[in-house]
């Protein structure tokens, strides 16, 4: 067996801390390396000082809210980057993790997923983020980093909060002023489902 995707529990890259949490789902956010400067996350980690959950709660908050405003190169939007990465999560679906929810936004990704046996979160993460990163760049004709290192992750407690995180996720380009409706937008979960739906009546 391959220990490298055995669930680990906590751990850090450095950055953030991280909960391999085996076949559960979790809540995931990563975005683009230049979506915001670290010295305002380290302001604002000083300005609200450590509370353990809540501490976290309130830094996600702020961090979400600042990349709604669509900060940054926002490779994202160009519709053949955001095909790629929507291909990347979907195409490991069902063999090395439980896709439930996800949506690209234009400089950053949100995805609920539980990983599927002997398949870790960090490398799931891993194998997504440098793909994509490599062909992004490829069809952008850039050079440098793609994804900022780290994510945020956050496993489900309950059916209600699993309610909650699909329904934060796919109306995350509602909040940010980028559609009227969550199956407007192209590269979500909540598009797929109107277009299947669509599908199953024709």
């Amino acid at each position: 067996m391959n220990t490298d995707r055995e669930p680990i529990g906590w751990h850090s890259r450095g950055y953030l801390p991280h909960f391999d949490a085996g076949e559960v789902f979790q809540a995931v956010t990563f975005r683009l390396h230049d979506s915001m400067p670290q010295s305002l996350i380290e302001k604002w980690r000083v300005e609200l000082a450590r509370g353990g959950e809540e501490f976290e709660e309130q830094l996600r908050y702020r961090i979400e809210g600042h990349l709604d405003r669509g900060v940054g190169g926002c490779y994202l939007s160009d519709q053949l980057i955001g095909n790629l990465v929507q291909s990347a999560l979907l195409h490991f679906d069902g063999e090395r993790y439980r896709l439930a929810a996800w949506v690209v936004m234009p400089n950053h990704v949100h995805l609920l997923a539980a990983p599927l046996q002997n398949h870790s979160l960090s490398a799931i993460m891993h194998s997504i983020k440098s793909y994509t990163a490599q062909e992004a760049n490829r069809i952008l004709a850039r050079q440098g980093r793609f994804w900022f290192e780290d994510y945020f992750d956050r496993y489900i407690r309950n059916a209600q909060h699993f309610d909650n995180a699909v329904s934060y996720i796919e109306t995350n380009p509602v909040r940010a002023g980028l559609c009227r409706l969550p199956w407007d937008w192209r590269f979500s979960s909540a598009q797929c489902e109107i277009t299947s739906a669509k599908s199953a009546r024709a």
